[in-house]
């Protein structure tokens, strides 16, 4: 195995470790306090935070990865979920419940920094293994996006399962302890220089990306806002209220995700390749986002006139939804890397995934006030404007990489 490959795989394998336990902890969050009686809007209140720092550590993360290393900022990024989880494990029952959400948004915070933190430099690292060839480029940024979904589901099934057999204090201190162990694989086996480059010297830098990742970070926002509008609050309830256990509804949403991530694996078998990596890729990201707009329609309006077994209709649609989703997440993954420029990769791919947790952010907020407002029927309409906004932005997605490059150089202080 040469050393790029073998690089990727390490930083892939400890990204998985971390996932892992990232989404065990949602669940666990989830389960938890639902099962206590709070309200779907205090339930989405519990994630805002964690979305809300997500957009600074993007940004942070990508200029410091830059400056300091992928290495270090991948093992800062993990050092930061550990105690995040042991600052969450310190939340009494005998606290009143204002005083056990603030702890708890709090301690989601720092999750929130730490993911983001960790996501960012394992992104980079991609396009510093990978390089400029856009074949592998692609393979490799459609599977690790897609095995660290689908270990995403693991982990959220995983967290009903701790919930119920470790309790909520005990399975925090368990998570704590793999991610430890996956710190201590990073420092051992990542190259400590991995992508430092020279960092932007002024946020001016930092944010005058080129016009392709400025329109991607733009879709990026309402893509991931049309996900998150029903998957964090409004199917978990729906479904629970439907009549399933706890295991049932962690096990679809794990289900669920787990397929979102094995379809991504295979986006680059669906997407038609082309030499210049961008002329047949960036009007797939169109096609597909048109075709990802029907489908909240449908089941919209499947809710709106009631149809025999709407619990089991909904799961359908949704597993339909995420098999498209799936391909449009993998196709924006690879265009940001391939619009990214190669020497300041972390930064873009932070200011890309700063634009990622926004949508999150947004999402998480209205699953919550549009569930409490009117129900699924409100979450799927949400998704579907949302999706109708990234379509169409889209349609302004440069189709060569020349026009994207020259469009940054006068913020990086060179001639076009």
């Amino acid at each position: 195995m040469n050393p790029g490959a073998r690089h990727y795989a390490i930083v892939t394998a400890a990204y998985w470790g971390f996932t892992l336990t990232d989404g065990a902890l949602r669940m666990l969050v989830l389960l938890h306090f639902h099962r206590l009686g709070y309200s779907p809007f205090t339930l989405a209140l519990l994630f805002l935070l964690y979305e809300a720092m997500g957009v600074v550590a993007n940004l942070v993360g990508g200029w410091l990865a830059t400056r300091h290393g992928i290495q270090r900022m991948l093992a800062v990024g993990l050092a930061t979920e550990i105690g995040g989880f042991l600052l969450m494990s310190a939340l009494s029952p005998a606290w009143s419940a204002a005083l056990s959400v603030a702890w708890v948004v709090m301690a989601q915070g720092v999750c929130g920094v730490a993911k983001d933190l960790t996501k960012t430099a394992s992104k980079a690292a991609i396009k510093a293994t990978a390089g400029e060839a856009s074949g592998t480029l692609f393979k490799w940024v459609a599977f690790f996006t897609g095995s660290k979904n689908a270990m995403k589901g693991v982990g959220l099934f995983l967290g009903g399962v701790l919930l119920q057999g470790l309790g909520f204090q005990q399975a925090l201190w368990a998570m704590a302890g793999l991610l430890a162990l996956v710190l201590v694989g990073v420092l051992g086996f990542v190259p400590p220089l991995m992508g430092r480059q020279k960092a932007s010297a002024s946020a001016r830098e930092l944010f005058a990306k080129n016009r392709g990742i400025n329109l991607l970070a733009a879709a990026r926002v309402v893509l991931f806002g049309a996900r998150d509008v029903w998957f964090v609050v409004g199917v978990p309830v729906f479904l629970y209220a439907a009549g399933w256990s706890f295991t049932m509804v962690s096990g679809f949403v794990a289900a669920w995700t787990v397929g979102y991530g094995l379809v991504q694996v295979l986006a680059p078998a669906l997407v038609r390749r082309s030499a210049d990596g961008l002329s047949t890729e960036v009007p797939a990201a169109r096609a597909w986002s048109a075709l990802l707009v029907t489908v909240p329609l449908a089941l919209a309006a499947c809710v709106a006139w009631p149809v025999a077994q709407l619990q089991w209709v909904v799961v359908a649609g949704l597993g339909l939804f995420g098999f498209v989703f799936a391909v449009n997440s993998s196709v924006h993954s690879y265009l940001v890397l391939a619009y990214a420029g190669s020497e300041k990769a972390a930064e873009d791919v932070g200011f890309y995934y700063a634009a990622n947790a926004l949508g999150r952010f947004f999402g998480t907020l209205l699953s919550g006030l549009l569930y409490q407002w009117g129900g699924l029927l409100y979450a799927l309409m949400g998704s579907a404007l949302m999706l109708l906004g990234c379509w169409v932005i889209t349609l302004g997605l440069p189709l060569q990489r020349q026009i994207a490059v020259a469009a940054v150089a006068p913020a990086a202080g060179s001639q076009p």
